[in-house]
């Protein structure tokens, strides 16, 4: 296979020619290796590079596979997002104000090293994973490959950047209000928020209240299906008997009832080039058989469930750090109102959870499968829009550009981001579907369907060749 080619075949294809002896893992690392070092400088995706630790796991995957070891991403690279823990590297979060290693994995890493993944190095965040662009003091601006003047998004932009440039076949990516699905509307990748608890957080027990939720960034639904073989856990409330999620994004979906709607609680603008791909992927869903309607989605108040639990978890992230008083100053006023907040109004925001979900499920999901809407309201912001920005413009600002994500980080429930084409400059668009709860295998069925009769993986960013 061209070099280039296997850069971009995504881990389940890596791992079925790792298996058939058609490529060693070393092949594979030194590939990514070499792309890194060439293609990175121009991006600024990749906060650390772990190569000989890299290498030497590559060898030894390849001993495993002679030995008849079958773990399914075996002597397959991943990359990690910092905020994430690796044994023995600093977990930055986008800041200088970390200096202490990580004493463990993090037990999604363990999970993917378990499975035979090597952790090629960790993605850069902003500083605190707060913001939907990846730009901070400490490690410095990163860019979309697509369009190296706009932001791949955050708080996962260092992940998206790298897969979309062909760096890696899958990395390690979370979302607190977004984060997974905001860079892969940028970035041209699928990326699934799961139901809340289906991947563990540990070692951390909650994360932002609740909010946070873990994942992945693929170029397709059959590799973010593969990751959650080896990571995700079966809930109480799942369906029985859904088998694998390969199984899931491999069925054909059933005539789906799918509901679409382009209003949002902050009633912000939606732009014409992101209204234009919503209305297309309507068209695509109707043609391949399903039933699309408008409805009218009551969020209500959920500003208020979103606001105090994001606020709040910023704070807390900020109190654990070694060095806080090196945080930037916008990311100190950010944690200073999360600590302002009372206790008592973070608890109204989690007791309101139950209810908001309710109201939702009862409008939306009673008589419809999936919720369709745009993926963000606007194109993939140009790189420093908020640089040297107060913490309430910052804010003020990022909400108005992303005011379809948070919503279902309060819900819990599942939701994916995927490709819908791109401007006729060739700048990503995206639509977002949204799950009833517990139900991610009609969204990766769904997904899958959808990129076959519009595949999006064949495109590939320029500078990446």
């Amino acid at each position: 296979m061209d070099r280039t080619d296997l850069a971009f075949a995504g881990i389940a294809r890596q791992a079925e020619l790792v298996r058939a002896g058609e490529v060693s893992p070393r092949e594979l690392v030194e590939l990514y290796l070499e792309r890194m070092a060439r293609i990175d400088p121009q991006l600024n995706a990749i906060r650390v590079v772990f190569a000989e630790r890299a290498l030497a796991e590559a060898d030894q995957a390849a001993a495993r596979r002679r030995a008849g070891d079958e773990r399914p991403l075996l002597g397959v690279p991943v990359l990690i997002k910092d905020d994430t823990d690796v044994a023995g590297e600093v977990t930055c979060k986008g800041s200088r104000a970390e200096d202490r290693p990580a004493s463990a994995d993090a037990e999604v890493v363990s999970r993917l090293r378990a499975a035979g993944a090597i952790v090629l190095g960790k993605t850069h965040v902003p500083e605190l994973m707060q913001w939907p662009f990846t730009e901070s003091a400490t490690w410095g601006v990163t860019r979309n490959p697509w369009d190296t003047g706009r932001s791949p998004g955050g708080s996962s932009g260092g992940s998206a950047a790298a897969v979309a440039a062909g760096l890696a076949g899958a990395a390690l990516a979370t979302d607190g209000a977004g984060s997974i699905r905001i860079p892969a509307t940028c970035c041209a990748l699928f990326g699934l928020k799961p139901q809340r608890g289906r991947i563990p957080t540990a070692p951390y027990e909650i994360s932002w209240q609740g909010l946070t939720h873990l994942g992945c960034v693929t170029r397709s639904v059959a590799d973010t299906a593969l990751w959650w073989d080896v990571v995700a856990d079966r809930l109480e409330g799942d369906a029985p008997g859904d088998g694998t999620w390969a199984q899931a994004a491999a069925r054909e979906p059933e005539r789906l009832r799918i509901a679409c709607a382009t209003s949002n609680p902050l009633f912000a603008p939606l732009c014409a080039e992101q209204r234009g791909a919503y209305e297309e992927t309507i068209a695509l869903l109707r043609s391949l058989g399903h039933t699309v309607e408008q409805v009218k989605v009551p969020y209500g108040d959920i500003l208020g469930d979103i606001v105090p639990r994001y606020l709040r978890g910023v704070a807390e992230d900020a109190a654990t750090l070694a060095h806080p008083r090196r945080l930037e100053r916008r990311t100190r006023a950010m944690a200073r109102m999360g600590r302002l907040l009372p206790d008592a109004a973070i608890a109204r925001a989690r007791e309101h959870e139950a209810a908001t979900s309710r109201r939702l499920a009862d409008a939306v999901f009673a008589e419809h499968d999936v919720l369709l809407t745009p993926g963000t309201a606007q194109l993939p912001l140009p790189v420093g829009r908020y640089e040297g920005r107060g913490a309430l413009w910052t804010f003020n600002g990022v909400a108005r550009y992303t005011p379809y994500t948070p919503a279902w980080n309060v819900t819990g429930q599942p939701a994916a981001s995927v490709p819908a084409g791109f401007t006729p400059d060739g700048v990503p668009l995206a639509v977002q579907l949204v799950g009833r709860p517990h139900d991610e295998a009609t969204l990766l069925a769904l997904s899958a369907q959808l990129e076959a009769a519009r595949p999006w993986a064949d495109r590939r960013p320029p500078l990446a060749a």
